[in-house]
């Protein structure tokens, strides 16, 4: 299998070495710490699953335009 060339989105320096993280690393760890924070805020009753889940729709279609949106 061909291996893809590493794409570094960030340089950090970690336990007294430089580390590179990518772009999949970084979007992983961000995927991660979302969801851990939205299970801790739904298991608190802090949010409510269904109030989350409309919200981001509403974000979406507010911001996202899909390529017949953009048309109008």
């Amino acid at each position: 299998m061909e291996e893809k060339e590493k794409r570094v989105a960030l340089k950090i320096f970690f336990d007294g070495k430089w580390k590179e993280i990518t772009y999949e690393e970084l979007c992983l760890s961000n995927n991660l710490a979302q969801e851990a924070l939205v299970t801790l805020l739904v298991k608190k009753k802090l949010i409510d699953p269904k109030e989350l889940m409309e919200m981001i729709a509403k974000i979406r279609k507010e911001r996202y335009k899909t390529p017949e949106d953009r048309k109008e």
